[in-house]
């Protein structure tokens, strides 16, 4: 064994312990930052005061944020002015100054320098970017889990094919991948760990210091799929020891379809080369159609962004900043472990392991997929199964309360 330490997952959930205040008063950003109207206080209804910002509350038991988050007023008002100013043209200059905000919101909730921040489409954007960005040699190896999002397997698949890289995946126990079962997949040949930060299966969430501490012990580097993680536990990614990361923003950044942010450490904008180019990069025109292109992160955005979407991710970074990622982490995670509690105490079969610092969480349900999921949706209960049916899915956002985990639960024991 190399001499990395392991670390406790409990001890992420701890430091985001902190006492809950009364609900901040959060600002509408939209094309420009303006004040909302917000409740003055939380309730036990509404932990964090922010309810009332979310309009799917009114209607259902929505525990799908796993799958997609749904917007809350001041995101859907930044689309919408974005909207006007597209059909007016009143003010271009707007888009810009979002995106220059997003990228300054985005690196100072999650602890990283805007020049490390990029704009891509999608996180299996960034899966790919890193992926075409190492210079691979035959006989070098990837190393995964089986809790990873199925972009992870089909890159590295390619991979294998095409450049003789060998894919290794690590089977999970108990829900889990286990930092160990890293050390003793990975060699010196190893140029790659990629994980899902927190797993889309069932919300294992990874200990990235570990892990960063056995890649780089073997020369190489760490990647995290953050979909399921931005947004849900306050992180400093230059703490956390991650070499690249990368995370859309319509599940738990509550934003839209279309953005996503890559980290790309600072260390690594030298070496790393985009893998596809064009008129975004350029920092400087040349004489003779000579360019000198961005050597920071932003050489990965080569084209125009979906600047619709940046409005959405400016707007939802200034929402969850004002919150506060850390009282998001106390009341989602807390609230997840009762629905885990009650899931067993029903007799259900859990697949998310547990005092697992997520606010995900999976069981098999051992009944009739379709009569429990008519059951649950009759009830206006949101959420998703997997593995055909037996897995159920269940996700706690910010805005949820101890009554929707309850309609969730009470379905589930009208039925066992």
């Amino acid at each position: 064994m190399n001499g990395w330490s392991r670390r406790n997952f409990v001890k992420t959930t701890a430091a985001a312990g902190l006492a809950l205040p009364a609900a901040p008063a959060l600002a509408a950003h939209a094309a420009e930052p303006r004040p909302a109207t917000l409740p003055k206080s939380a309730s036990d209804d509404d932990p964090l005061g922010i309810r009332g910002q979310f309009p799917v509350t009114e209607e259902l038991a929505y525990l799908n944020t796993a799958s997609t988050g749904p917007l809350p007023r001041p995101v859907r008002e930044a689309l919408v002015a974005y909207a006007d100013e597209k059909m007016t043209y009143r003010d271009p200059g707007s888009r810009g100054r979002a995106v220059a905000r997003a990228r300054s919101r985005f690196a100072d909730l999650f602890g990283a320098d805007e020049a490390e921040i990029a704009f891509l489409f999608n996180t299996s954007d960034g899966e790919n970017v890193v992926a075409n960005g190492i210079d691979w040699r035959p006989g070098d190896n990837v190393v995964i889990d089986e809790l990873h999002f199925t972009t992870a397997f089909v890159v590295y698949r390619e991979l294998e094919r095409r450049e003789g890289v060998e894919l290794r995946i690590i089977p999970s126990r108990e829900g889990r991948a286990h930092p160990e079962d890293y050390d003793a997949y990975t060699d010196d040949r190893t140029r790659l760990i990629s994980v899902a930060w927190v797993s889309n299966r069932n919300g294992f969430r990874h200990d990235l210091p570990t892990l960063a501490e056995i890649a780089h012990a073997r020369g190489g580097y760490l990647f995290a799929d953050g979909i399921q993680a931005f947004g849900t536990f306050p992180t400093n990614l230059h703490a956390e020891g991650v070499d690249f990361a990368c995370g859309n923003g319509y599940k738990w950044l509550h934003a839209d379809f279309g953005c996503s942010i890559l980290y790309v450490r600072s260390e690594h904008h030298d070496w790393m080369q985009p893998d596809r180019f064009g008129h975004a990069q350029v920092a400087e025109t040349l004489p003779e159609h000579q360019y000198r292109l961005r050597t920071d992160a932003r050489k990965f955005e080569h084209g125009s962004l979906a600047l619709g979407p940046v409005a959405a991710m400016d707007a939802a970074l200034g929402f969850i900043g004002e919150v506060g990622l850390a009282p998001i982490a106390e009341h989602t995670h807390a609230l997840a472990g009762e629905l885990r509690e009650g899931a067993a105490g029903l007799g259900m079969k859990l697949f998310t392991p547990p005092a697992n610092p997520s606010p995900i969480v999976s069981f098999y349900h051992g009944m009739d997929s379709e009569e429990l999921a008519d059951a649950l949706n009759a009830e206006g209960v949101r959420f998703t199964y997997q593995e055909g049916g037996e897995l159920l899915r269940a996700a706690v956002a910010m805005f949820n309360n101890r009554d929707d985990v309850d309609r969730l639960l009470g379905v589930l024991a009208a039925r066992a």
